[in-house]
């Protein structure tokens, strides 16, 4: 996996952006890791995601400039282990020597055990969904840096998160939620970009959307993963992919989505609408 490069970049990739004093987001092409840590604070910070394949260095550059040269985070967080979330966590794990901690149910697909079904191109969508076929869906093997988030709901090294089981998109995604300060990092629980259609993807025009089709595997799931995090009505949402959504525009949009999200979310056809294929 981290030797494919995936041919498509949106207008923002590479442009860092502080969403808070200790909240920073990363857009790699077409998906957005986040560095969760004040640099005032330079050794106590966490990685959440890990990009596309071919991006450790982005990554590493990044880092150093937030936090300082030979500042490593504290461990590596995923949402979920599909190959845009976990494209570089390989390098970046043999660079950094830092665990890794993920959903139990993404396990084997972290361990080696499993590869993900296979993008579905059949589904309704534009050329992205088109282009999937590309799109790797192998397990990786990260051996015993890989753990899974503690059953408590607590993050590691996180302090005031907490994990929030979100499936649908995979069995184990999870969404990260802070209560001080209503903050979220969702990952593709949901997303604010039509990742489906190529030119919304590079042009990154903003709009509320259910996860990306062409990976989803079971929408009744999704969708009531959508409810739960509507109901912790959060002010600032980091989406896996397109732009940070805050305040009223993210409380609208997100109750229109939990509304509509038949008609806004779930195609009108493809391999996993109406569990036909699971």
């Amino acid at each position: 996996m981290k030797d494919r490069l995936i041919p498509v970049t949106s207008i923002s990739s590479g442009i860092e952006q502080p969403l808070t004093p200790d909240i920073h987001c990363l857009p790699i092409q077409v998906v957005n890791v986040c560095f969760v840590g004040s640099p005032v604070h330079p050794h106590d910070w966490v990685l959440v995601d890990a990009g596309m394949p071919k991006s450790a260095d982005d990554i590493l550059a990044t880092a150093q400039e937030l936090y300082g040269e030979n500042n490593k985070p504290k461990a590596i967080i995923l949402t979920h282990g599909h190959f845009d979330h976990v494209g570089a966590v390989e390098e970046l794990v043999e660079h950094w020597d830092v665990p890794v901690y993920a959903h139990e149910l993404e396990m084997p697909y972290l361990t080696g055990e499993m590869d993900y079904p296979e993008p579905d191109t059949s589904v309704e969508g534009g050329m992205v969904a088109k282009m999937s076929r590309m799109f790797p869906n192998e397990g990786i093997d990260l051996g015993s840096h890989v753990h899974p988030l503690p059953a408590d709901g607590s993050v590691p090294h996180m302090p005031g998160w907490q994990w929030v089981h979100t499936p649908g998109h995979t069995q184990g995604h999870v969404s990260f939620f802070r209560e001080s300060d209503r903050s979220l990092i969702v990952g593709d629980a949901f997303i604010t970009v039509k990742q489906e259609y190529l030119f919304k993807v590079l042009t990154q025009e903003q709009e509320i959307s259910g996860p990306p089709r062409y990976l989803t595997t079971d929408w009744d799931t999704a969708w009531e993963s959508v409810r739960k995090l509507e109901a912790l009505k959060p002010n600032l949402a980091v989406t896996g992919h397109g732009y940070p959504m805050a305040g009223e525009e993210l409380t609208e949009n997100l109750a229109k989505l939990n509304r509509e999200f038949d008609t806004i979310a779930i195609p009108d056809h493809g391999r996993f609408v109406d569990n036909d294929d699971k």
